[in-house]
């Protein structure tokens, strides 16, 4: 009787060529999966909770190229290792040609963003909401207790922050005003907002006779005035061009800060212009004026010229513009102006709209004098004064400063002054002088700037031991991938997107990819203190920012912004700060109807998902290419309209 297997048939060489195939996909699928697990693809897509979600497969797909193994995120590189910059090639010289694969927001760090496993379960309670009189609370501004206890406020102290104590921050959710509704949509916010949203009158009352504001049945109307441009802000912008041709918005003038703004009509209109402005105020007696510039969808955020330095860096902005912002520049040995030096480009304007420029009253001609004598020892060229305008320029570099008479005022910083270093730093009596080798004067025109990596990027001080050049190409491509994909499946150009934040800005390559695909919105980059100060950089290409510290409160009022974007942050920040307090003041801030995108590591998803119910929003937990097995998560939170 024959056996039932054919023995010789497995002994055949078509028999073992089989076997030999199943053995081999066997070992090519697990070296595979593994392979997965260390590299991100950068493809996002729903969790199976929510099935009905498409897929966005990147560019990125299957390629294997990374740079993040060439950066040491446990110890810093050898000294003389950081300044050779670039990759090796295949013929083992240094090359600045390369091809971007997947880059990720850790590919750079500081040592104090490691942070330790935790597999620790959350429960947490509902938050309940704030009471009503806080529909407007700004924690670091409203500290009454704080600015009572002030040893002085003559020169604005009161204006300036101070935050609770450490436990005594918001715990609650800020509700809404009563009759809240959806903000009317860009670019109609630019002339109209509701009543209801930012139900105040007394700008009406103040300023309507100067074609600021005026209230019409449930809205507040936007004529483009202001109190040195009642005919508008058009005209006067076409004012400032006659006056200096050089001064060419859109391309030369790319970054504004508007210094006293009122409700930012003078930002406003510059957008058209393809400039940005940082418009700037005071939570004084006009107190509301910024967040009615935010309510209709113009860059805007709390600051005072007081005693601090703004948060903003060195040679940050192209142009600013004073206009009746009643500050006294020659106060102090002009320590006030001298910070306006600080944050102005070399070769930058200052443009000033006040009386003194035009009234011949006595006390107003001495007024002229001493701003004429202090710019003049500021170095400044005084270029033209026309009608109620004044304007002055910086110079490019340092050699008037150098050939002063000896003993001149205000003196030149000491050597060991930061410009940039900004986090609560007193303002200080000296010119900061510009940098020998020309950085941050030579900047490109706009729109080119914003894809040219600056001077300034090799001065900024983090560890790396490749091209900086090559991170802000990594990073840029990086995002140009992310938003591409959250645009064709996500329908982003369909959401409500017009006041962004980036809470982890990095060189900008988040704003710039939302730049590229033409979204009709503005980002505020916001550079954590936990990080390296990439400010300069993100201003050298044409962005706007601002240097934050997560563990408390941002200077801007409740319900400003529709998109907040956190890019591994809070598993940064939580070994500093409480998390649940960071989430709370992103809910404060972001508008009902808007949305956050938190992409970090797994470890601390469970917590984040715990506490974004808590606080009311509806959580979507998205994976990225590496399934489910991977470090990384993106959570998104959709913000509800609460009632009390």
């Amino acid at each position: 009787m024959k056996s039932p297997i054919n023995v010789d048939f497995l002994r055949t060489p078509f028999t073992l060529k089989i076997i030999a195939f199943f053995f081999l996909s066997i070992t090519l699928f697990y070296f595979g999966y593994n392979w997965s697990n260390n590299y991100h693809q950068l493809i996002f897509f729903s969790s199976s909770q929510n099935p009905n979600h498409v897929v966005s497969i990147s560019p990125n797909f299957n390629k294997s190229f990374n740079i993040s193994p060439t950066i040491d995120h446990d110890q810093p590189p050898p000294v003389d290792s950081i300044h050779k910059f670039g990759i090796l090639n295949k013929n083992g010289t240094m090359s600045d040609e390369f091809e971007v694969g997947g880059f990720s927001g850790d590919d750079w760090v500081n040592e104090t963003q490691k942070v330790e496993d935790s597999s620790v379960k959350f429960v947490i309670q509902k938050f309940g909401l704030c009471s009503r009189n806080m529909s407007e609370y700004i924690p670091c501004l409203d500290n009454v207790d704080a600015i009572r206890k002030l040893k002085s406020t003559e020169k604005g102290e009161r204006f300036e922050r101070h935050c609770p104590e450490k436990g005594q921050g918001l715990n609650c959710l800020v509700p809404t005003p009563l009759g809240y509704r959806s903000p009317i949509q860009w670019p109609k916010s630019r002339d109209e907002v509701w009543y209801s949203n930012v139900p105040h009158t007394r700008l009406v009352e103040d300023k309507g006779g100067q074609n600021w504001i005026s209230r019409d049945k449930d809205k507040f109307k936007f004529p483009g005035g202001g109190t040195q441009f009642i005919h508008g802000a058009d005209e006067y912008l076409d004012h400032i061009s006659r006056m200096i041709p050089e001064i060419t918005f859109g391309q030369h003038i790319r970054v504004v800060l508007d210094i006293g703004c009122g409700v930012a009509s003078f930002g406003a209109y510059l957008l058209s212009c393809n400039v940005l402005t940082m418009s700037v105020a005071p939570k004084d007696v006009h107190e509301n004026q910024i967040q009615f510039a935010l309510e209709r969808g113009v860059p805007a955020m709390a600051a005072a010229f007081a005693t601090r330095r703004l948060l903003y860096p060195s040679q940050a902005f192209d142009l600013m513009h004073c206009s009746r912002c009643r500050i006294n520049w020659t106060r102090d040995d002009g320590i006030l102006l001298l910070e306006v030096n600080r944050m102005l480009r070399a070769g930058g304007y200052f443009v000033w709209a006040a009386q003194p420029v035009y009234k011949h009253e006595e006390i107003l001609e001495e007024q002229w004098e001493e701003m004429l004598n202090l710019t003049t020892r500021l170095c400044w060229k005084f270029l033209k004064r026309d009608g109620y305008i004044a304007i002055w320029q910086k110079p490019f570099d340092n050699s008037c400063y150098l050939n002063r008479e000896a003993g001149t005022k205000p003196p030149l910083c000491d050597s060991s002054d930061d410009p940039d270093n900004v986090w609560y730093v007193d303002l200080k009596a000296c010119i900061s002088q510009l940098s020998k080798n020309g950085n941050g004067a030579n900047i490109t025109r706009w729109p080119a700037r914003l894809q040219t990596p600056p001077d300034r990027l090799q001065n900024i001080k983090m560890d790396a031991l490749i091209s900086r050049n090559e991170l802000f190409k990594a990073e840029s491509k990086y995002w140009d991938d992310i938003i591409d994909g959250y645009v064709r499946f996500l329908r982003w150009k369909e959401m409500r997107l017009r006041n962004v934040m980036d809470m982890r800005a990095g060189f900008g390559g988040f704003a710039a990819a939302l730049i590229n695909q033409n979204l009709n919105s503005w980002v505020m980059n916001v550079v954590p203190v936990s990080g390296p100060n990439t400010l300069p950089v993100i201003y050298d290409r044409g962005l706007i920012g601002v240097m934050h510290d997560w563990c408390e409160a941002f200077d801007t009022y409740p319900r400003t912004y529709d998109l907040l974007h956190a890019a591994n942050l809070l598993s940064v920040e939580r070994k500093r700060c409480n998390v649940s307090s960071i989430m709370l003041e992103m809910d404060r801030i972001l508008r009902p109807g808007g949305r956050a995108y938190i992409q970090d590591s797994l470890e601390i998803m469970d917590e984040l998902q715990e506490i974004g119910k808590a606080i009311g929003w509806q959580v979507t937990l998205r994976e990225t290419a590496d399934g489910p097995h991977a470090r990384y998560r993106v959570l998104v939170c959709d913000k509800h309209l609460l009632h009390a």
